[in-house]
């Protein structure tokens, strides 16, 4: 799962992987695609990272319980990593977004340090994104 508009609204500044602390029909729901990331966000709470947002569908197969599907999850990053964090994130209009979910034997999450473009930044990336498209067609 991968948030597109993550890229696109905001200007990536550094880049962390986290573990997520996940229950076993969160993870399985996971693994079938359930999920939505593109308007959730992180914040420090307690020298912890914790994602707000996140949408991780009902898996399908489960009836015994009902799963909360935008609950606060607690992501796992190293304590050197949280300290940068809390510093850089003293500065005005900087945020911590999640940017792709992968499933393997571990779930992880690409979240990044990100400050928000503006509509002349936005109009630009896309001028040069569709200059780059129509340069690479003409090689």
């Amino acid at each position: 799962m991968i948030n597109k508009k993550g890229r696109y609204e905001y200007e990536i500044l550094e880049e962390y992987t986290a573990g997520i602390v996940l229950t076993g029909s969160e993870i399985k729901s996971l693994r079938e695609g359930l999920c939505v990331i593109t308007d959730s966000y992180c914040v420090l709470i307690n020298n912890e990272l914790i994602i707000r947002n996140m949408y991780i569908g009902q898996y399908n197969h489960n009836f015994t319980t009902e799963q909360e599907t935008k609950r606060d999850r607690k992501l796992l990053i190293t304590k050197k990593e949280i300290k940068r964090l809390t510093t850089k994130l003293i500065d005005k209009g900087i945020t911590i977004i999640p940017l792709k979910v992968t499933v393997g034997k571990l779930a992880k999450i690409e979240i990044a340090l990100a400050k928000g473009k503006n509509v002349r930044d936005k109009k630009m990336s896309i001028k040069l994104r569709d200059l780059d498209r129509e340069f690479k067609r003409n090689i």
